[in-house]
């Protein structure tokens, strides 16, 4: 049984990714709430297949390409950092993008664990 009227919107806002030559990816813009993860998966494999450096500048998204770039904004503070997706998550409805603990040090969200920011 598919539950499609079941399903919540999101609590993000999301631009549309345009495509562009064959091969080529194009990302616009998301906003949503970030996380991060450290300890208990230092040392495991990534899904793309690199061991998970807790102090690494690397990030886990959904979507987006494994060994895409982005620039991850803290929207509370300002801070901001350029990061490679190089695995798949988060896995908690209304969290956008998963962070490297080195990441979320840079963007001063240990103690809060989660904030509001920007991916281009």
């Amino acid at each position: 049984m598919i539950f499609a009227g079941c399903a919540s919107s999101p609590r993000y806002i999301a631009r549309r990714a345009v495509k562009g030559r064959p091969g080529q990816f194009t990302f616009k813009q998301q906003v949503g709430m970030a996380s991060y993860y450290g300890a208990e998966f230092h040392g495991r494999p990534t899904s793309s297949g690199e061991i998970f450096d807790m102090n690494g500048m690397t990030c886990a998204h959904r979507t987006l390409p494994l060994g895409t770039k982005v620039r991850v904004t803290n929207l509370e503070n300002g801070k901001s950092i350029e990061l490679k997706v190089n695995d798949r998550g988060p896995f908690v409805d209304g969290r956008i993008i998963d962070l490297s603990q080195g990441a979320a040090k840079k963007l001063d969200m240990i103690q809060s664990g989660i904030v509001m920011v920007r991916i281009e």
